[in-house]
């Protein structure tokens, strides 16, 4: 069922609207809800990676699993709801992906005490803390954002000639391209700033955020705007939007930094100009909530927060580039990422503290 029938579906208020893609083990009595955040699957990102962790979930168990996509944030409270009452199939697991359905989640897991849900990118309390039927995975992005920003840092600074792009010598500038202007998407910006800071805190900084999550239009005419400015490499926090990055970097033959996933690979027909990814493994919270679950380990009412030390978040090169980065910005990405585990580098979360 593609998305659009499934959203007139649900809009509908039938019984049936909860449906998707179904896992190859038809009939197993394990079940999973996928509830996924606006911007929808095919963003080559923080979706997908939800989206891999229950395929990796389904391959190693026996499972189904329903996908659910919502037009807007006032669709998933909803798309929840139908997952929670649902009794063929009955849900054993319910995963909310995305700090949007935080709100809608803490009505629903109180309506429904006896469904399992978990949820990424939020955290959901009631008035006596952490509800008992909602495992929470956060991650700390400003630390692989950290690492990225030491890499376009030392970058604009370097003759640098390689895939689709090069350096610009006659200027030190970088740029970052948000989503929306939130809380989350801001932890990203500072600990990239504060990375790029961490090199010389004379290097131009830049930032735009193109208010939508699936424009890569917006995300291309802002991204072109900083090239033509003179900035050498553009990183984005952006969902769907941040193709729109890609673009612009070959058209003007610099670079960009991807998220979520190796972008690299997920979007092969940009690899030649993507430096780096910043990943978050939104996949391994999925499959690891997945798993507690299944062996009745379902760890509701509890916080995990996912930094570089437990590899929630972490640098890596872009396919094209391996081995082809100077041995000194390598170098320095692995004494970074040792100082951070060490906690001798602190990043910084917020942008007033960068």
């Amino acid at each position: 069922m593609d998305r659009r029938n499934f959203l007139t579906t649900v809009s509908a208020g039938t019984a049936a609207a909860i449906a998707g893609c179904m896992g190859n083990g038809e009939g197993a009595d394990f079940n999973v809800g996928m509830v996924y955040a606006t911007g929808g699957l095919g963003d080559q990102s923080f979706n997908d990676m939800a989206h891999t962790g229950v395929q990796e979930a389904e391959a190693d168990f026996e499972l189904d699993y329903q996908n659910a996509e919502p037009g807007g944030p006032d669709e998933v409270g909803e798309l929840q709801r139908r997952f929670a009452s649902s009794e063929n199939p009955d849900f054993d697991l319910i995963c909310c992906i995305g700090f949007v359905q935080e709100s809608d989640l803490l009505d629903n897991a109180q309506e429904f005490p006896d469904e399992n849900f978990m949820i990424v990118d939020g955290v959901v309390e009631g008035d006596d803390g952490f509800v008992d039927n909602v495992a929470n995975y956060i991650f700390r992005e400003q630390e692989g954002s950290f690492q990225v920003g030491v890499l376009a840092g030392m970058l604009t600074g370097m003759d640098y000639d390689h895939g689709g792009g090069s350096t610009n010598t006659d200027e030190r500038m970088v740029g970052f391209v948000g989503g929306q202007e939130v809380p989350l998407i801001e932890r990203f910006e500072a600990g990239y700033k504060a990375g790029v800071e961490y090199v010389d805190e004379d290097i131009e900084f830049t930032s735009a955020y193109a208010g939508d999550w699936n424009d890569p239009s917006t995300g291309q005419e802002i991204a072109s705007s900083m090239y033509n400015d003179g900035a050498d490499v553009v990183y984005h926090a952006a969902g769907g939007t941040g193709s729109g990055v890609f673009e612009a970097a070959q058209s003007e033959g610099r670079y960009a930094i991807g998220v979520d996933d190796d972008q690299s690979v997920t979007a092969p027909e940009f690899s030649d100009v993507i430096l780096a990814s910043m990943l978050k493994r939104v996949n391994v919270a999925v499959y690891e909530s997945i798993e507690n679950t299944l062996e009745d380990d379902f760890r509701g009412g509890e916080l995990n927060d996912l930094g570089i030390a437990e590899d929630g978040v972490s640098a890596v090169i872009g396919q094209d580039f391996e081995g082809e980065l100077p041995a000194e910005i390598t170098d320095e990405l692995e004494s970074t990422r040792e100082a951070i585990v060490d906690g001798d580098i602190t990043v910084p979360d917020n942008l007033d503290d960068v």
